[in-house]
């Protein structure tokens, strides 16, 4: 789809009297349970943004509550992602939008979508700068929840994966089954004593294709938490 055809398809959506009808007044976006044990509010907070690092599996997760919730999130520009990982983990793909290749009008993209959406994930092609300010304003304005893929100056709250761990492999024989991520989270007011624990994370839907390699993506376990104290 032309670039003037896309933006013109995502205003549409943005004035839909659908919008978020099922989430009028509704002050938190629900996570997993696991992700929600060390979050401050137990849910991300309307009007935030949330910078997600270290894993694509994490971001999924982060997406498939809210979707079974009955909330609407868009991904831009991240081409690389599985649609199958994405629908085993749990997130309805009738009520996600894509626009993998977003161009360089990308923060126009995105800024529509916070018009239209509960959830928006961006994976910015570079440092956002002013435009990033832009779309954070943009986000408290309409009540949505943005979601940036790496480091993003000013996000309310963060969200690490630390380290992995595989389970299924013995000493030199066995199947690697499941890799558990370490996740921590931290940020502004509440969230500034950072929370840790391990999430069982979906092995193929983790690991980041290389440039023109098919996305790959498996059914992953469901989510479990590992309670851990954190100094």
């Amino acid at each position: 789809m032309a670039a003037p055809a896309a933006l013109a398809a995502l205003q549409e959506i943005a004035h839909s009297p659908v919008r978020r009808a099922a989430h009028a007044g509704e002050r938190l976006v629900p996570v997993a349970s696991a992700l929600a044990a060390i979050l401050p509010e137990a849910g991300l907070r309307r009007g935030t943004t949330v910078a997600v690092t270290g894993s694509a599996s994490l971001v999924l997760t982060l997406l498939s509550a809210p979707s079974q919730a009955g909330a609407w999130c868009a991904v831009v520009g991240f081409a690389q992602l599985g649609l199958l990982a994405a629908a085993e983990t749990g997130i309805v793909l009738e009520r996600l939008a894509l626009v993998p290749a977003p161009g360089p009008r990308w923060p126009v993209v995105v800024a529509a979508l916070l018009d239209a959406m509960d959830v928006v994930v961006v994976r910015p092609p570079a440092r956002a700068g002013s435009a990033g300010r832009r779309l954070m304003a943009r986000a408290r304005e309409r009540g949505a929840v943005l979601v940036a893929v790496g480091a993003w100056e000013g996000a309310d709250l963060c969200l690490v994966a630390l380290e992995r761990r595989w389970d299924g492999v013995g000493a030199g024989h066995g199947h690697v089954r499941v890799g558990d991520l370490l996740v921590e989270a931290s940020g502004r007011g509440a969230a500034r004593r950072p929370r840790r624990a391990w999430l069982s994370d979906a092995l193929l839907a983790d690991r980041e294709p290389a440039d023109g390699e098919p996305a790959v993506g498996g059914p992953p376990p469901a989510v479990r938490l590992r309670p851990m104290e954190v100094a």
